[in-house]
């Protein structure tokens, strides 16, 4: 009989598939990274328990496009400095990615708010504009010229806190407790350039950064970089006091109780 692809795979594909993936060669990027304070009070009001803001008020948007072989993806996000447990690290509101691939494994394994979206990031001599875009918004975008070379930084250790649930079948919370994930990223950095320019922020219903106005913009950096990423589950948290931030992760949150009309299947 042919092989029955939607069959179970043995024990020696799952394991050959497992050493495929942990062989990966570095995958460099290229990213324009903003860096701006907001007010500390929106800060706070976007951290789900038992996250707290950390001790500046700093929003994070990442804009990269990565050129793998026949398979171009970009990539995106935007974050707020956060603190668990003593851990300083970043707490990301939106995460655009321009492939279904890179958006299922992350939201499915580490609970990454990630959605389908457009995600630009072109250079022009010295000129550099990077965007996050989503319903036809760039709901942020990244403009300026780059005006000098930065000292490449030791590779460093960042951390991202992601809250993996599953909503309950009956739409009355979650299918059982959350968990507050912890992902480390190791990050090397083999060029880095310094831009002058600005950040803009769109409204847009759907992803509402505009929430976090640019109150002091930091930095703006363009650069190449590769990571790696391991995550672990440390804490099961209240699925009462997360349900107040469900919205965070969908468009409209009643989607969640979407489901064929009845006699369709």
């Amino acid at each position: 009989m042919a092989r029955v692809r939607y069959g179970a795979r043995d024990e020696a594909e799952i394991a050959a598939s497992r050493e495929k993936s942990s062989k990966l060669p570095d995958i460099w990027s290229t990213g324009v990274v903003a860096l701006w304070e907001t007010d500390p009070d929106v800060v706070a009001a976007v951290l789900p328990p038992p996250l707290k803001p950390a001790g500046r008020p700093l929003v994070r948007a990442a804009i990269s496009k990565v050129e793998l072989p026949g398979y171009p993806l970009g990539a995106g996000s935007v974050a707020v400095a956060a603190r668990h447990d003593g851990v300083e690290g970043w707490y990301p509101l939106v995460m655009p990615m321009t492939h279904e691939r890179a958006l299922t494994g992350g939201r499915e394994v580490f609970g990454e708010p990630k959605k389908l979206g457009e995600v630009t990031v072109e250079r022009d001599g010295l000129v550099v504009r990077a965007a996050l875009a989503r319903h036809g918004i760039a709901f942020v975008e990244v403009r300026g010229a780059v005006d000098r070379v930065l000292p490449l930084p030791e590779p460093t250790r960042k951390t991202d806190f992601y809250f993996k649930f599953l909503p309950a079948v009956d739409g009355s919370g979650f299918d059982g407790d959350p968990v507050l994930v912890h992902c480390v990223r190791n990050e090397k950095v083999r060029r880095l350039e310094h831009v002058t320019g600005d950040v803009v922020l769109r409204e847009s219903m759907f992803d509402p950064v505009a929430d976090l106005p640019v109150r002091r913009l930091v930095e703006i950096t363009i650069g190449e970089k590769t990571t790696d990423q391991q995550g672990r589950v440390v804490e099961r948290v209240s699925a009462q006091a997360l349900l107040p931030y469900i919205h965070q992760r969908y468009d409209d949150p009643l989607q969640i109780l979407d489901g064929p009309p009845e006699g369709s299947l």
